[in-house]
């Protein structure tokens, strides 16, 4: 299952450098960016669909614990905080958003961070 996903993985990467070369060439169609740019557009749905249900998550942390999601993670970070099971939850789903953040930021060129 590795190997097919790695296999899988330097394929797409392969492809991708394919289309990069058919850009710098100018060869792109227009079929080609109108399929790119539906694309980027649809993931970038999703993913603003997913931040915006993370962030309804974290602000119930948020309102429970009475303080900014930010200024809990700092403390996680840095140990101030004991283990219990909402920390670990509130600690994951931060990360959480922060990378569906950047993954928006990626699809969209904003600076959503």
């Amino acid at each position: 299952m590795i190997m097919n996903t790695l296999s899988s993985k330097n394929i797409m990467v392969q492809r991708l450098e394919q289309l990069a070369e058919l850009y710098r060439q100018d060869q792109a169609s227009e079929l080609m960016e109108y399929t790119l740019s539906k694309l980027f557009q649809y993931e970038a749905e999703m993913s603003r669909q997913q931040l915006r249900r993370l962030s309804e998550d974290l602000f119930g942390y948020e309102q429970h614990y009475g303080m900014s999601s930010h200024e809990f993670y700092d403390l996680y970070q840095r140990g101030k905080t004991d283990d219990r099971m909402d920390y670990v939850e509130w600690a994951s789903l931060f990360q959480m958003a922060q990378r569906v953040k950047k993954h928006l930021s990626l699809l969209t060129g904003e600076n959503t961070l």
